[in-house]
């Protein structure tokens, strides 16, 4: 067992704060170091020291964040070595919180209401309030986005129990935390569509009813199933129900054209319900009958054409479940038809950033 020893700042020269390269890797931006006799001693760091290191240390992902916003602060930031949450806030070690995932296309926010109130909804089961008044909030999202000063991007909005303390009570925390964090991203090329997605079934169940509804920031069986998605080297996994039914992917919602040319799509008892799947439900009612229904693996299989619908792919075709084609194992005309009208939608509806 490695032996410690916590020593005071005094010993701390400033030639440590970055890393030296004849340090072993990872020690001397840690501040620990080695003694003679094998045993290693830990630094406490002053604020001063704390900060330069903090600037010093390389920053896995810094070239993706365009800005971020901390309410605390109560100001955005461009550098990304800052883009920290407290430990204690009970978003981190509890997964009390919650949030929402935007695009921005063509200078637009798409749906930025409708995130929003399901932000709101999922607050409401948490008994979360935030820490400003909600238009204030929203004029906030939309201002930071537009800081960003890019037509294409995406946008995360987190809400958390706020810091306080380390123990499960969510009284310990006295305000809510609130971010928004704002990042690069390109449109996808035609040829994602064209050639559509790969999946098959996944063997992390369905979220409860309860969890389902909510888009909370516990998302671990999200991370497990795309990882289990790159193991079966397939594009993404469906969840199913206790008692066999489809749920959802990782990070969105399945529908099914049957043979008849239905648009079917499974209950929202065990998954999210996507704001991309809402709209594009009922955009499709001007298009073939839309049933809401519990669809076996069975269904799957006999699909005609399986869609995704979600923030990033909007609409796309799987062309092989479990191994096997659906339909003729290309992206089908139902598919193509929808995505069509439901992009159009989207940014006829997308709020417009603000101009510097």
């Amino acid at each position: 067992m490695t032996e410690y020893r916590v020593t005071q700042t005094a010993e701390i020269t400033p030639a440590v704060v970055l890393k030296n390269a004849a340090d072993p890797p990872g020690e001397a931006c840690l501040g620990i170091r080695k003694k003679e006799n094998g045993m290693k001693k830990l630094t406490e760091l002053n604020t001063e020291e704390w900060i330069g290191r903090v600037r010093g240390l390389p920053r896995a992902g810094e070239e993706k964040v365009l800005i971020f916003y901390d309410h605390r602060i109560g100001g955005m930031c461009r550098d990304p070595r800052f883009m920290l949450i407290p430990l204690d806030d009970h978003m981190v070690h509890r997964g009390d919180g919650v949030f929402e995932s935007l695009h921005v296309t063509e200078g637009r926010i798409l749906e930025l209401d409708a995130h929003l109130e399901r932000l709101r909804h999922s607050c409401g089961v948490l008994e979360l309030e935030p820490p400003c008044a909600w238009d204030e909030l929203r004029d906030i999202v939309l201002a930071v986005t537009s800081a960003a000063g890019e037509k294409y991007c995406a946008v995360k909005v987190l809400l958390g129990r706020g810091p306080g303390g380390m123990g499960v009570d969510p009284a310990e925390c006295p305000e809510s935390s609130f971010f928004v964090i704002v990042t690069r991203s390109s449109p996808l090329p035609e040829s994602f569509w064209e050639r559509g997605l790969t999946a098959c079934r996944s063997a992390v169940p369905a979220k409860q009813p309860w969890l389902a509804g909510i888009k909370s920031t516990n998302y671990l069986p999200n991370a497990l199933m795309t990882s289990e998605a790159r193991k079966h080297g397939v594009d993404v996994t469906f969840s199913f129900d206790e008692k066999g039914f489809l749920a959802e992917a990782a990070i969105a919602n399945v529908g099914v054209i049957d043979a008849e040319g239905r648009l079917l799509m499974p209950r929202f008892t065990h998954a999210l319900p996507g704001t991309t799947a809402l709209l594009a439900m009922e955009l499709a009612k001007s298009m073939m009958d839309v049933i809401i229904t519990d669809i076996t693996e069975e269904i799957l299989y006999a699909a005609s054409e399986i869609l995704i619908f979600g923030t990033g792919p909007e609409c796309v075709a799987v062309t092989h479940y479990g191994g096997k084609p659906v339909g003729s194992g290309r992206p089908g005309p139902s598919g193509r038809r929808l995505r069509a009208v439901l992009h159009e939608a989207l940014l006829a509806g997308g709020t417009p950033l603000l101009e510097s």
